[in-house]
């Protein structure tokens, strides 16, 4: 699975200008499962962002996760970070995990967020969203559950 992640100060995802998630301080989490993708990934990825030192402790210094922060998540489906783009002007997508497989992981890593003691706000899955947000720092990080099968 693959993973954007920013941190922002507040973020929100709407659908049909309704708004279906919203959080204060926390994580933006654009995700994509991949083909070959299956629930030890969306486990794996939930629990590397867990673990990531991004937020700043009481010296400046990003040493703090976000649970020690005490911020929410907010995830949200983002096949287009299966772009492959190595040929010509059009990205192709189709090492994304097909829809039905997508929705199911989607709803997994969320799911594996909030048992991991997170308060989880989501977007809606294959929706045309709108997702506003404001990067604290700016902080953004890439992940992919790939790269650790692969030693990287």
């Amino acid at each position: 699975m693959r993973a954007l992640i920013q941190r922002v100060s507040e973020a929100r995802v709407s659908v049909g200008g309704r708004v279906t998630g919203e959080i204060g301080p926390g994580l933006l989490i654009l995700v994509c499962a991949m083909q070959g993708d299956g629930e030890a990934e969306a486990a794996a990825l939930a629990a590397r962002i867990a673990k990531l030192r991004i937020f700043k402790d009481e010296s400046g210094k990003m040493n703090l996760a976000l649970a020690e922060a005490g911020g929410a998540a907010l995830v949200v489906s983002q096949f287009t970070l299966a772009a492959d783009t190595s040929r010509g002007n059009r990205p192709g997508f189709s090492t994304a995990a097909p829809p039905e497989e997508g929705r199911r992981l989607y709803e997994q890593f969320s799911s594996d967020l909030r048992a991991l003691g997170f308060t989880v706000a989501n977007g809606e899955f294959g929706a045309d969203m709108q997702v506003a947000l404001v990067n604290d720092g700016p902080v953004t990080i890439w992940m992919d559950t790939a790269d650790r099968a692969r030693g990287a």
